[in-house]
């Protein structure tokens, strides 16, 4: 007799948990355990599993407009928590929180949906404008990551699906954006000889691990974790600004 075996995959559920995990990590690093440069490479993982869950959150939510109230609702509660952690101060305009990002992100997304069914010259040309408007825009609101998580989202939108070719879309086009566009502290390391310059940021790339292990399950699901997810967010940054300022 066979035995049953058991397929390694994660869930909606776990991809939330671990994406929490990783971005307290990386913003306990930022905040009251600097020099622990581990913590900020770990937290690299956080924003692709994020921007993975939007894309996927778009095509399956029920209502749209009440997926895009609670983030809009969410981005509004996080951003002083936010400047308080990163800025030190109430106002700080320069940089603003992740779920601005996310919401760029998805109203290019749904630009892009309201065309399917167009001519193809039409469908090419919002295909253009809507990476245009990525980096234009992700660079003007100074969201979090920039034009950098904006085309994050895009192209989890734009490869959604398990194919090898999608996959492969994934990993060529991440690693451009996060080795190249985002780049930022590099790690010098030696291979047969050879000087290399790695960026910290590339870890990011590590995120299609959990990611290509999705299934498509929910696993643990209800109000109250669904409450947990968009809280978790402006009270963590709330209480680690406040731990900063005082």
């Amino acid at each position: 007799m066979q035995e049953n075996k058991r397929k390694i995959e994660t869930t909606s559920f776990s991809l939330h948990v671990m994406a929490m995990l990783f971005m307290l990590c990386d913003h306990l690093w930022a905040t009251v355990v600097p020099g622990n440069d581990w913590m900020n490479c770990v937290g690299r993982l956080a924003f692709p599993i994020y921007a993975f869950l939007i894309v996927e959150g778009y095509f399956h939510t029920k209502n749209l407009k009440k997926y895009v109230g609670r983030l809009l609702l969410a981005a509004v509660l996080s951003e002083i928590p936010f400047n308080l952690m990163v800025g030190g101060s109430v106002f700080f305009p320069m940089y603003q929180n992740v779920l601005w990002t996310f919401l760029l992100a998805i109203g290019l997304i749904h630009w892009n949906e309201s065309v399917k069914g167009k001519a193809l010259p039409v469908r090419l040309l919002v295909g253009a404008a809507v990476v245009g408007a990525a980096y234009i825009g992700g660079t003007l609101t100074f969201a979090d990551y920039q034009s950098g998580g904006v085309l994050t989202v895009l192209v989890f939108y734009v490869f959604r699906g398990t194919s090898w070719g999608r996959r492969l879309g994934q990993l060529l086009c991440l690693g451009y954006i996060n080795f190249e566009l985002l780049g930022g502290l590099t790690y010098t390391i030696s291979v047969f000889g050879q000087t290399l310059f790695v960026a910290r940021q590339g870890f990011a790339v590590l995120a299609l691990i959990p990611i290509w292990l999705y299934r498509g399950k929910q696993g643990l699901r209800g109000k109250a974790l669904q409450y947990t997810y968009y809280a978790f967010y402006p009270v963590h940054l709330l209480v680690l600004g406040l731990l900063r300022v005082l």
